[in-house]
């Protein structure tokens, strides 16, 4: 296990890049499927699945997920012929498989024999089986009967030339993040004496003075088990019973992946995270120095935000590879099954979804799945073949689909990454792990919606961010926020001194660096740890909020903007801190006057400090007069925002990958409104995708609207005239991209994108 968690990480800690290779006598190419469950259907299915696959261009399905009672039927009893028949039937057909584990969820006999690897909650009840996922990590028993399935197929499918990486488990954690039981006791007392070496420095972590925890041995060690209602948690406990349960799966991943890589050592593994701005289960930047490369599941957010909300998780999955291609292991075509509302997509949504995860990084689109199943928990969750068939628009799209990623493939796209930003702006998983705690100023306040807040207050002013983990390098970056980054250990607290006082350009929040590592509050005033870095100091916290009358409920700023939720009483500020916001409140508030938006010099560069929760809207408004302060320009900061109709620039998400040799590059931009944008275009014009090419012509502004109503126009038809470019409706074919490609002088100069438009283009 690991002893020291959220260090800052060098490349030699991670795993080297192991990419799938393509089956021999095909190119390399983006990786395209999902999740495929031959067992859920009679063979005779099987030969039209594997058509309507090539139809829409699936180069790549994942099998075997869950299909450890149909491979181990009892405990002697193995069956492999109908996964031989089904990878095979694939691979002849020129489509790979990644192959999974099959350990997601044991079998009925197994439980049945061993019921002590079901897993315990807070109060001692048990998991029963009847869904997935109901085994306990710490169990010896479960590792056992695990690592032999994962040896037997390793064994089995170690010369099949169709099998290209192993899909490890899946979803680790989305069930059972935490088990209770006396296994999970034991492995956890373990972990502590493993990081603190004595107990007396668990006692220092965890503070144990407080409530007479103090402990003598390491077998006083329990889980947080519950403690009754309205009781609160030890803080430092909870905190480490959170990253020993993060580091337990993880092991758990490791002796899985070790056992088929001991058989099958030139075949590339990796397991699918759960990424996503409420996606941190588990320490996924910890765990993405395990894998081969990089594999992620996404579920967009439905409304308004859902593509900023994509955009925003993959970019830090991007940041979770450390800019190496990742592979978009599962997302939807549609609505999912587990929601208590399961919003549909919009229209154009499945391909400029798909398109935005392929503009961070990606490159491999695939879902969750490829026929939707006719029973169990997930028949309404949407699929590639969804229950009405090829003869449906979500089939058409699929195919639309498979042939833009061809094109691009075609184009170099797979050699490319996300081109470098600015801006970085910071993510921590323990920061947010601790920030749950049920004691504390506010629980309206956590850190994982401040990163999200900034980001998508980034975009309105034109700017692309990227998402970084923690660990990972943003010292490279000219300018870093730091979001309600609630812990900063003694390691990232030199950081943030070392990169503001070289010439960095640093904006900080409230609810920052509060605490160190073990959830010890920094004394001295918030953030005490880099409190003469940011020229500030408060000395409480001012939550608002309307739970009982007279209480204050926001706090109004100098600027136009309000303060919602937390607000922090900034007592002290050092003689060169500039103050640009202050809180105009009542006097007996004591807030009216409080400085709430300040820049700070400190050595070459400076830091800024927003001491309240502003909101998406209230941090946009407030950025152009910050990032002035600091002497930074947002138009040169944003990526190609000065060639965006200020109308339209906040509506557009434009994303750049670069080939680091070639410098070839392509600009991905995306409509992020219910409103059409016009948006200037560089270069060579891939693709179109619910937009059209503006000119000069009056009818242009109709054939768009045309196109809009469109998107069920088959490929042949999308464009009527190839020299006419006002005509281009869904997507462009790739006879008409020839002919669209031309020199730069000759490219239309702006794009009009309807809601959900995308338009791809190339400049070398």
């Amino acid at each position: 296990m690991t002893k020291q968690l959220g260090m800052h990480d060098s490349p030699s800690s991670r795993r080297p890049l192991r990419w799938p290779q393509p089956l021999a006598g095909s190119s390399e190419r983006i990786w395209y499927g999902g999740d495929y469950s031959p067992e859920q259907w009679p063979e005779d299915v099987w030969d039209e699945d594997v058509a309507l696959m090539k139809q829409a261009g699936v180069n790549l399905v994942s099998v075997a997920i869950f299909s450890w009672a149909k491979i181990q039927t009892t405990e002697d009893t193995w069956d492999f012929d109908w996964l031989d028949r089904i990878v095979n039937k694939l691979g002849e057909a020129g489509i790979a498989v990644d192959l999974a584990s099959a350990t997601a969820s044991p079998p009925l006999w197994l439980t049945q024999k061993h019921p002590e690897v079901l897993w315990r909650d807070e109060r001692g009840d048990i998991c029963w089986p009847g869904g997935r996922q109901h085994w306990r990590p710490t169990s010896p028993i479960f590792r056992e009967y695990a690592l032999a399935l994962c040896r037997k197929m390793a064994e089995h499918f170690r010369s099949n030339p169709y099998v290209v990486a192993w899909h490890v488990g899946n979803e680790y954690g989305c069930h059972n993040r935490f088990d209770y039981s006396d296994d999970a006791m034991h492995a956890f007392q373990e972990w502590c004496k493993f990081r603190y070496d004595n107990i007396q420095a668990v006692n220092e972590a965890w503070g144990t003075s407080f409530w007479s925890q103090q402990m003598s041995d390491f077998s006083e060690i329990i889980p947080p088990r519950f403690i009754g209602e309205g009781n609160f948690m030890n803080p430092g406990k909870l905190l480490d019973f959170k990253r020993f349960s993060s580091d337990a799966l993880k092991e758990f991943f490791i002796a899985e992946r070790d056992a088929l890589a001991s058989i099958t050592p030139n075949r590339p593994l990796t397991t699918n995270f759960m990424v996503s701005a409420t996606g941190f289960a588990l320490n996924y930047d910890d765990w993405g120095s395990e894998v081969d490369f990089v594999a992620n599941d996404h579920y967009y957010l439905p409304g308004e935000a859902h593509l900023d909300e994509l955009a925003y998780s993959a970019s830090l999955v991007d940041g979770i590879a450390r800019r190496r291609p990742w592979f978009l292991m599962e997302h939807s075509t549609g609505a999912v099954n587990w929601r208590p509302v399961n919003y549909a997509n919009e229209s154009g949504q499945l391909i400029s979804d798909s398109l935005a995860h392929l503009a961070f990084g990606s490159n491999a689109i695939c879902y969750f799945q490829w026929r939707q199943s006719r029973s169990g928990a997930e028949k309404f969750h949407t699929a590639m073949l969804p229950h009405a068939g090829r003869d449906t628009q979500i089939f058409r799209d699929v195919c639309e689909l498979g042939k833009d990623l061809q094109l691009l493939s075609e184009s170099g796209l797979t050699d490319t990454i996300l081109h470098k930003s600015e801006v970085a702006v910071v993510f921590d998983y323990e920061s947010e792990w601790a920030s749950e705690h049920t004691a504390t100023p506010t629980q309206r306040v956590r850190h994982w919606s401040e990163p999200l807040d900034w980001f998508r207050a980034l975009l309105d002013n034109a700017v692309t961010a990227d998402m970084v983990p923690i660990a990972a390098d943003w010292e490279s970056y000219r300018t870093v926020v730091l979001p309600c980054v609630y812990l900063l250990d003694e390691r990232n607290t030199q950081r943030v001194h070392d990169y503001v006082e070289a010439g960095g350009k640093l904006v900080v929040t409230y609810y920052t660096g509060i605490s160190d590592a073990n959830d010890r509050v920094w004394l001295g005033g918030y953030p005490a740890s880099i409190s003469d870095v940011v020229g500030v100091s408060s000395e409480e916290f001012v939550p608002l909020g309307a739970d009982h009358e007279g209480t204050l409920e926001h706090l109004d700023l100098s600027n136009g903007t309000v303060a919602q939720d937390l607000a922090e009483r900034i007592a002290r500020t050092a003689d060169s801190t500039q103050i640009l916001a202050t809180y105009q409140a009542p006097e007996w508030t004591g807030m009216n006057e409080v400085p709430a938006i300040t820049v700070h010099p400190y050595g070459s560069g400076k830091a800024a400090y927003v001491g309240c929760r502003l909101g998406r809207r209230g941090i946009a408004k407030s950025l152009p007069a910050l990032f002035e302060a600091m002497d930074l320009d947002l138009g040169q900061l944003g990526a190609g925002a000065p060639r965006i109709a200020e109308g339209d620039a906040a509506k557009v998400l434009r994303v750049e990958r670069i080939n680091q040799e070639t410098g070839q590059c392509f600009d991905f931009v995306f409509n992020r409104s219910h409103e059409s944008a016009t948006v200037p275009i560089d270069g060579k014009l891939l693709l179109l995708s619910r937009a059209a090419a503006a000119n000069e012509s009056a009818h242009a502004e109709n054939d768009v609207n045309a196109a809009s109503r469109s998107n069920a126009v088959p490929r042949s038809n999308t464009v009527s005239r190839a020299n006419d470019m006002s005509l281009i409706q869904q997507s462009v074919t790739q006879d008409a991209v020839a002919q669209l490609a031309v020199p730069r002088s000759k490219v239309p100069q702006s794009v009009v994108l309807q809601p959900n438009g995308v338009a791809v283009s190339t400049v070398n």
